[in-house]
């Protein structure tokens, strides 16, 4: 077991642990992150294994159970409430096809959130489903107040990200779904940019999906599919095979009988050298305690801000003090080229992301994870 406070302190060992350190200075979680080095191994050990008998036979012990009670824990749910998927888009397409719709029924999304959870909710256009946009008064940031303008009683779900991609913007999750359980409204929530940095819990939402390449460092591939247990029989497996359901001795029955938890949206076999890897990711995370990560990444954060700042980059979202601040800081600037600034940074092996919002600004991201250290952040101020 690894305590964040011990890797901070010993250099050697972060870069260790992380053997991207030795050659980049990586900050750019928010698009695919590297594999620690524990990550990594588990899967290799896995697929050494898997080389010499048969692939289920060799892999470690109740290590699905155990995986999903790990996402469970992090995220503040039931065990029987976390499916894995292939993908965060999967996760959500699933949620919006499993669903009843009836004529006249609306869902909310905001259309400049990341594609994976814009496309889903259009494509319920075909089944007579108004889809409606969110137009929030600040970019990125979606409130309570914004949604008042578009929420009626004919809305059935609103599906937000809970941290915008671009911006950064942290979303209150337990503020916005309390006001739509409040009024009926489904709350579904794409957490790719907020699972394995932020505390992001369960509580007032009725679905989830989050991919395991960002935050949660674990590979790509492999995905959580959060859903409520008292939404099972509302929410209908849209893809169905063998996994779904019970099928003793490989012997397809008279009845289809869905599993009791959340196996239901399982349609076939797993992604089981992603699963390695996505528990090793989670007891990495866990170890070093969702709290302490999160306090950490939202430091590195402010440091960034900071700096930026300094050297003359204006922040897109959230201030240092703000309650929306998230491990995402993208910086937009009058003056200077952020494309070339982006290049400039490539070149000296520090890597960050660049980004296009829908009116052609561009912006520099930065999202550093729990293990980079502020001497990294001081070079990057240095090379801006």
């Amino acid at each position: 077991m690894m305590k964040l406070d011990e890797l901070l302190r010993d250099e050697a060992l972060r870069r260790r642990e992380f053997p991207v350190c030795e050659q980049k200075i990586f900050l750019a979680h928010a698009g695919v992150s590297p594999l620690p080095r524990r990550v990594s191994e588990a899967m290799r050990g896995y697929l050494e294994a898997a080389t010499r008998d048969d692939q289920e036979d060799v892999l470690p012990e109740q290590i699905v159970g155990k995986t999903r009670q790990l996402a469970a824990s992090l995220i503040e749910a039931r065990a029987e409430e976390i499916a894995f998927v292939g993908s965060t888009s999967m996760g959500l397409a699933m949620v919006a096809a499993g669903l009843s719709w009836e004529l006249g029924d609306n869902v909310v999304c905001y259309r400049d959130d990341y594609p994976a959870n814009v496309y889903p909710w259009m494509n319920l256009a075909s089944r007579s489903v108004e889809v409606r946009f969110v137009e929030p008064r600040q970019y990125g940031n979606v409130t309570v107040e914004d949604l008042e303008q578009v929420v009626d009683e004919r809305t059935r779900l609103v599906s937000l990200a809970s941290v915008h991609f671009v911006s950064g913007w942290r979303l209150d999750v337990d503020r916005i779904g309390q006001y739509l359980h409040e009024r009926g409204v489904l709350f579904c929530l794409d957490g790719i940019q907020s699972l394995g940095a932020l505390r992001t819990r369960m509580q007032h939402v009725d679905f989830a999906a989050a991919d395991a390449h960002k935050w949660l460092l674990g590979p790509l591939g492999v995905a959580i599919l959060f859903v409520c247990k008292k939404h099972f029989e509302q929410m209908r497996p849209s893809l169905v095979g063998w996994h779904s359901a019970t099928c003793p001795d490989y012997i397809a029955q008279e009845k289809l009988t869905f599993w009791p938890d959340s196996r239901r949206y399982e349609p076939g076999s797993l992604n089981l050298v992603g699963l390695v890897g996505l528990h090793a990711a989670l007891e990495l995370i866990l170890d070093c305690g969702i709290g302490a990560v999160e306090a950490r990444v939202l430091d590195l954060a402010r440091r960034a801000i900071e700096e930026g700042e300094r050297q003359g980059l204006r922040v897109m979202g959230a201030k240092v003090d703000d309650m929306g601040l998230s491990g995402i800081v993208s910086f937009v600037s009058d003056k200077r080229d952020v494309a070339e600034l982006h290049a400039k940074l490539s070149q000296a092996n520090l890597v960050t992301s660049l980004r296009r919002r829908r009116d052609g600004v561009r912006c520099l991201r930065l999202s550093p994870h729990f293990y980079n250290s502020f001497t990294e952040l001081d070079e990057w101020k240095r090379r801006l």
